[in-house]
């Protein structure tokens, strides 16, 4: 099971950015959980984030939060190390 998760869509652009911006950490395995594909895991989604968008990201057990968190935890120096802590998901 990957270490990352990301619940998205088939066409958020947001998505596609928090994408690209793992796999620019390294990041080489993403869970992605197609919320529009499969609605009994947009109830997940919102039981576990108390949030209703997309993307919804996940290191670890750890909820990031959107596109936006994930660059501000990035733009803090902390990403990598969240990354790394998790085991497994960096190459």
């Amino acid at each position: 099971m990957s270490q990352v998760t990301l619940y998205t869509t088939g066409w958020c652009p947001f998505c596609k950015r928090a994408e690209a911006l793992l796999a620019a950490k390294g990041v080489r395995n993403i869970e992605r959980v197609f919320i529009d594909a499969q609605p009994e895991r947009r109830t997940e989604m919102i039981a576990r984030t108390g949030r209703r968008s997309v993307p919804q990201i996940f290191i670890g057990d750890r909820h990031i939060g959107g596109y936006e968190d994930l660059v501000a935890v990035d733009r803090e120096g902390h990403l990598q190390g969240l990354l790394a802590a998790c085991g497994g998901t960096i190459g």
